[in-house]
């Protein structure tokens, strides 16, 4: 039977037949291409609040925090250091294919830092140091102090991406311990 307009329930016809008059919504399927992911670049960390807060940020989002731990006076090095990076997270979007990164410098000689040994806490020993936290864990393993290495262009846009695409997801913290190696997990 052929429902009327003077139905009972008119706006089941309508239901029934497509109207420019309703409201069309579109969504994203897990097998549409996802949107690119844009880097974000944080302001300079002087306490470690600041730093934490920024870690938390960055777990929140599920985005890998790149940290460049300085002191306020820098070399003439960490000072390139850090221009090539923040060109290479700006300017050139590099990580974002792979999931983009948070960046974040750490001046250790701030007061605040000082105080409650913020070095100490992550294991700096070294001006500059290159770390990212994935999943709010420092990774050590892939930490970098290597100046040479840190103004290599090439290196750094390698390790960027590494660093990108594991996506919040850790893994490079520390050993895979008993149940790393139960599960068949081994130290490289």
């Amino acid at each position: 039977m052929k429902p009327s307009l003077s139905s009972p329930l008119p706006h089941l016809t309508l239901l029934h037949h497509a109207s420019p008059l309703l409201p069309t919504c579109s969504r994203a399927f897990s097998s549409s291409p996802k949107p690119l992911a844009r880097n974000r670049i944080y302001e300079s960390i002087r306490s470690l609040p600041a730093l934490t807060t920024t870690i938390s940020l960055s777990t929140t989002s599920s985005t890998p925090l790149l940290t460049l731990f300085t002191i306020s006076t820098t070399s003439p090095s960490t000072t390139r250091i850090s221009t090539l990076l923040r060109q290479m997270l700006e300017t050139e979007g590099i990580g974002e294919p792979e999931g983009g990164v948070g960046y974040a410098e750490v001046d250790l000689d701030a007061e605040d830092c000082r105080r409650e040994d913020v070095a100490g806490m992550y294991l700096i020993s070294a001006i500059p140091t290159l770390m990212a936290f994935s999943r709010g864990e420092p990774q050590q393993l892939t930490k970098v102090t290597d100046t040479a290495e840190l103004l290599d262009r090439e290196f750094l846009r390698l390790w960027i991406e590494n660093e990108a695409r594991r996506g919040g997801a850790g893994g490079a913290g520390g050993s895979p311990g008993f149940l790393g190696a139960l599960f068949g997990l081994r130290e490289k």
